[in-house]
């Protein structure tokens, strides 16, 4: 076997979240993963420190497209404004990105050790649109409120782009997801 697989790192996603789907997060090793990619455990942790990270891949280069995306909107756009459409420009990215989402999705809500990870994610996309603000001049207690509900509607709309099983754009999502929070603030 070549010392570096073409096409390993994608195969070892595969089988990981295939035998997640089947057994359950906790039941699977990574002997397991690597066994069903056709590869070693060596290579297995080659690609990824441990068996919960195969899920999170890429995950700790979003913060720093969050930001971007926040500091690349024109400088007159209103903080609110940005920040959605920064969201709608990183969501869309994702999306194209994101795979087999659903089964993601239903393996993480089944497993707390996983559900937290998703958590931590989360709180770096919440501070990277903090940060995105407050290199856009905005004072600080007013970007880490807009971005607190910033990265929950940007979650929502993930989930509601999930759950139409990706025949709506997220750009879309976002949108439904903003009009519905408006609906209730005006409530």
């Amino acid at each position: 076997m070549a010392r570096w697989d073409p096409g390993a790192e994608q195969r070892l996603r595969k089988a990981a979240l295939e035998l997640y789907a089947e057994h359950g997060y906790d039941a699977v090793t990574v002997n397991q993963i690597a066994e069903r990619a056709g590869l070693t455990r060596r290579s297995y942790f080659r690609y990824f420190p441990d068996k919960r990270e195969v899920l999170f891949a890429g995950a700790d280069r979003l913060p720093a497209a969050v930001t971007e995306a926040v500091v690349a909107v024109a400088p007159d756009v209103r903080p609110w404004p940005a920040l959605l459409e920064a969201a709608a420009t990183v969501g869309e990215m994702l999306v194209e990105l994101a795979e087999d989402t659903a089964v993601r999705r239903a393996v993480i809500d089944a497993s707390p050790e996983l559900q937290e990870r998703e958590r931590t994610k989360f709180a770096s996309v919440t501070a990277a649109l903090r940060d995105g603000l407050e290199a856009r001049g905005v004072p600080a207690e007013d970007a880490e409120l807009v971005a607190q509900v910033g990265a929950a509607v940007f979650q929502n709309a993930f989930s509601r782009w999930i759950d139409g099983g990706g025949q709506r754009t997220f750009r879309s999502c976002l949108d439904s997801v903003v009009a519905s929070l408006g609906r209730q603030l005006d409530d």
